[in-house]
């Protein structure tokens, strides 16, 4: 079953068709769902899922954490009932009065003794984080949902508790908004406990707030960005960008101006770059952690709106929100038992964290913020529009490189599709999921990344084994050093790790420019280490079965490609190409199951090549490129084989030394230098 809007008015909405009425009836559609699987009134929101080993409560969970996913449960789909209730405080779904519901079930959470009591506190670092001062919990995360929703729909809820009920809850909000957090983006989670406090007229302590905040402030990048923890991902979106709003309306314009102003200028700056990160259908990229929340990135386009003086273009964050909206409730595996499943599309696990629980995708009902904007504002009653898609001709390229987060987009107007490159990445070696989510060489809003149960390949990524000791080597580390006549360089170590001098380590100086359809990769091998063989693959391809998937390989001036036709599980087509040009001995094709989130048979191309000498003058330059679309109509000649010559610095044509120019049958020339990449790399 998919989501199919009663409501539609294609004259305001153009591409998706969806007003406020349309969003309206896609929460009720979700929580409809919710309620499907909640036995009465008295019963916690405890949510069906495939997987009881990665994801909690499981085996190995702390008595606490089963709690956490009582509150986990209420409070992120409160996300999408609070707008609901606060349209409609009567609103029944499935037999539930919502408010009614809610209502009861926060007074439950917060109250010591009940069955669906989620502990406060010092009772849970009593019983469970005694010897360790600075233990935090999940329930701070929730109890930020919390207070969002409670404000949203205070009229129906919050105001109709008695005293004594308001000041329960807000005695047990005021306990985690006081005590230890995770230094990164769960400061916002303590400050918005405090915001809702003081906004109903309860005393904080005023210094643990400015502190919070100044710490938020500080983890700020450049270009709208906030670093969050290790690196830089849609946490900055759907939280640093999203929580500083209502931080900024309940407390920080009357009481802390000045960082008020600095979230807001933040907001604003992100705004002028964050619509060209989706593509043209306004798809989200599958790219870092917590990808189970899905279109929860479009949240911050909600929260400009909430600030004094926001500068997003409505029109176009409306066509974004609704087109990545419809991204995945247009989707028939996007629901388990009428729960979103603990994947991007359907059940995958390679995206899974052991922190999340059936309930945690609900995060995405950060989303349906926008309903709390009335009928009239310009997100509503703007005219839908595709923004900068709409100026570019037919095969235009636009690469924006933001050195803030280290982050390269480009938008391609020949297939609508949208390619992430990123920098500043840094992962431990033995952590697949970490690399899959930030380390990849690319990342597509289409063709979303691939997991690997091959050890000897990956797609989009480098692999390389050690033939003397067999070690395998995944790159782990990109340092970013930025764009120069429109060529991003980065590099990236396989292997890496803090300790030891990088010099011993297996790396890549990475050089990629982007074709009308995808990205041409000019990188030079660093190595101390051979006899190795090196593999690089492309991105992951659907495989609905070996009749539906056409296969080609062709080949020019000694240039090969491989050309993949198929559909996803959609039924959309798609196509994908792979040419190897230099340094590189063979390119394979390789199935592949249960890596794969939009199916469970894949392809991924892997060129190949290997370096026996332990020192000895050979190839340094590997150029492939990978091309995609979504139809079936045949890439050109000079797609597949774009370079009508390359030519070589050094006489031997390795690559060892000196520029490298790549003369394009288009008539351009694209020169490639290594030089100086030193001093200005960055992580």
């Amino acid at each position: 079953m998919t989501f199919v809007p009663e409501t539609t008015d294609f004259t305001l909405s153009p591409y998706t068709g969806l007003t406020r009425e349309s969003w309206l009836e896609a929460a009720r559609y979700l929580m409809e769902f919710v309620f499907k699987n909640i036995k009465d009134m008295d019963s916690p929101m405890v949510l069906p899922r495939q997987d009881y080993t990665v994801s909690y409560p499981n085996d190995s969970t702390p008595p606490w954490k089963v709690r956490a996913e009582y509150f986990e449960g209420l409070t992120r789909t409160f996300f999408i009932a609070a707008p609901l209730i606060r349209e409609d405080p009567r609103i029944t779904l499935n037999g539930f009065s919502l408010r009614e519901y809610y209502k009861k079930q926060i007074l439950k959470s917060v109250t010591p003794g009940d069955e669906c009591y989620v502990l406060s506190y010092e009772e849970m670092h009593r019983q469970y984080g005694e010897g360790n001062p600075y233990a935090h919990y999940q329930q701070t995360v929730e109890t930020c949902a919390l207070v969002i929703c409670l404000d949203i729909c205070r009229e129906a809820i919050w105001e109709s508790y008695t005293r004594e009920e308001r000041d329960r809850i807000a005695g047990f909000l005021a306990e985690y908004a006081k005590s230890p957090t995770v230094p990164q983006n769960w400061r916002l989670f303590n400050m918005l406990d405090y915001g809702f406090l003081y906004k109903y007229g309860y005393p904080i302590d005023e210094d643990i707030m400015r502190d919070h905040a100044q710490a938020i402030l500080q983890y700020y990048a450049g270009d709208g960005w906030y670093r969050d923890g290790y690196g830089f991902d849609y946490y900055s979106c759907w939280a640093f960008n999203t929580y500083t709003a209502f931080w900024n309306e309940w407390y920080g314009y009357e009481k802390e101006p000045y960082l008020a102003a600095k979230f807001e200028e933040y907001s604003n700056e992100l705004m002028k770059t964050y619509p060209h990160h989706f593509d043209r259908d306004g798809f989200t990229n599958m790219w870092g952690r917590s990808g189970i929340y899905r279109f929860a990135a479009t949240s911050a386009f909600d929260a400009n709106c909430m600030m004094r003086n926001p500068t997003l273009d409505p029109g176009l964050a409306r066509r974004i929100a609704s087109g990545s909206l419809l991204q995945f409730l247009g989707r028939e595996d996007f629901l388990y038992k009428g729960i979103p499943t603990l994947g991007f599309y359907k059940q995958f696990l390679p995206l899974v964290q052991s922190y999340s629980c059936a309930a945690s995708p609900y995060w995405m009902g950060k989303a349906f913020l926008c309903l709390c904007l009335p009928p009239e504002h310009p997100f509503w009653s703007s005219k839908e529009h595709n923004g900068f898609w709409e100026r570019m001709e037919k095969e235009e390229v636009r690469t924006l490189s933001l050195d803030g987060p280290g982050l390269c987009v480009t938008n391609h107007a020949a297939s609508g599709i949208t390619e992430m490159r990123t920098g500043k990445v840094s992962c431990d070696k033995e952590d697949l999921h970490k690399i899959w989510n930030y380390a990849k060489l690319a990342y597509n809003t289409k063709f979303p990344w691939e997991a690997s149960n091959h050890i000897e390949y990956d797609s989009q990524q480098y692999t390389v084994l050690e033939k003397a000791t067999g070690n395998v080597l995944k790159a782990n580390a990109t340092l970013w050093h930025g764009e120069r006549g429109g060529i991003l360089y980065r590099r990236q170590f396989c292997g890496y790790r803090a300790s030891g001098e990088s010099c011993w380590l297996t790396a890549f100086n990475l050089a990629d420019f982007s074709v009308p359809y995808g990205l041409l990769r000019v990188d030079k091998l660093r190595t101390c280490r051979n006899p190795i063989e090196i593999t690089l693959g492309s991105y992951g391809f659907p495989d609905q079965g070996q009749s539906v998937t056409g296969i080609q390989e062709r080949e020019k001036n000694g240039f090969k490609a491989i050309v993949l036709k198929g559909r996803d599980f959609t039924g959309k087509e798609k196509q994908l190409a792979m040419t190897i040009f230099d340094g590189w001995d063979s390119l394979e094709i390789q199935r592949s199951t249960g890596t794969n989130p939009d199916s469970d048979q894949s392809i991924v191309l892997v060129a190949k090549t290997r370096r026996e000498k332990l020192y000895g003058y050979e190839k340094y330059c590997l150029i492939s490129q990978v091309i995609t679309k979504e139809s079936h109509e045949d890439f050109s000649e000079e797609e597949l084989f774009p370079i009508r010559e390359i030519q070589y610095t050094d006489k031997e044509n390795c690559g060892g030394y000196g520029p490298i120019r790549i003369h394009l049958i288009s008539g351009s020339i694209r020169t490639v230098d290594y030089t100086a990449m030193e001093g200005r790399l960055v992580v």
